[in-house]
């Protein structure tokens, strides 16, 4: 019974956060938008309003550890492991902005794909090379701005628990913009939200920030062993983390 309440508030209350943030995130917008090309305001607002939800959340405990970068215009790839739905309110603890590159479905949520938008995020369309190409062209866009781009090489979640093989398309853009990619490695949020379901459940998660990955003098040939390179790190570092949180 417990459980239920708890879920019910913590849907009452992201639901409401959205609401509230929306025209929030409009008239942030319209102020910023004619000198902050990178949407860096209006992305960081959305971000937060993440992380007030998580702390309204009594069944949630999030926190961050590792490198910070010290430069928030600073731009990076980051490539994280995918555990759930969590990922997101997770890793929007971090205190630098970046725009997330999301599958479509997210962008048609009302109000939530609003915000989506108005904060600068990358649509892609899985399985579509023009959408694709297009997403990386924005992902340029927004490197080109000085501001970060976060993306989940893995493409989906897995429900086995084992992280998925990278997909290329991280590192042949960094490889490509000679922008260091971003490791990182989040885990607990598999319980938040496990796949398949938009149950709230008790969770305490972890990500932490990597050493970034230099890619100078790297060509598109060495593309698998930088993705490889990097999935070894975050696998590492998850399963330490995981340790820890079950310490």
């Amino acid at each position: 019974m417990m459980a239920t309440v708890l879920n019910a508030w913590a849907w009452i209350e992201v639901v409401s956060l959205v609401l509230l943030g929306t025209p929030l995130m409009f008239v942030t917008f319209l102020l910023t938008a004619p000198f902050d090309r990178g949407r860096y305001v209006a992305g960081r607002l959305f971000r937060l309003i993440g992380v007030a939800s998580v702390k309204l959340n009594p069944l949630w405990r999030f926190d961050t550890s590792g490198t910070f970068i010290r430069d928030p215009r600073r731009p990076y790839i980051a490539v994280s492991n995918h555990e759930s739905y969590a990922d997101i309110f997770l890793i929007s603890h971090l205190p630098w902005e970046m725009k997330w590159l999301s599958k479509e479905t997210m962008f048609h949520i009302p109000c939530f794909g609003w915000m989506m938008r108005m904060a600068g995020d990358i649509e892609v369309r899985r399985g579509e090379r023009t959408s694709i190409v297009e997403a990386m062209a924005a992902a340029r866009d927004r490197l080109a701005k000085k501001v970060s781009v976060m993306i989940f090489p893995e493409g989906t979640r897995s429900r086995s628990g084992e992280m998925l093989p990278f997909k290329d398309g991280a590192f042949r853009l960094a490889v490509e913009t000679g922008t260091p990619i971003l490791p990182m490695a989040v885990a607990g949020t598999r319980d938040a939200m496990a796949k398949g379901t938009f149950r709230f459940q008790r969770s305490r998660a972890r990500v932490r920030v990597l050493e970034p990955i230099d890619v100078t003098g790297l060509t598109l040939d060495d593309v698998p062993s930088l993705r490889e390179r990097t999935r070894a790190v975050i696998e590492r570092a998850r399963l330490e983390l995981r340790g820890e949180l079950a310490g």
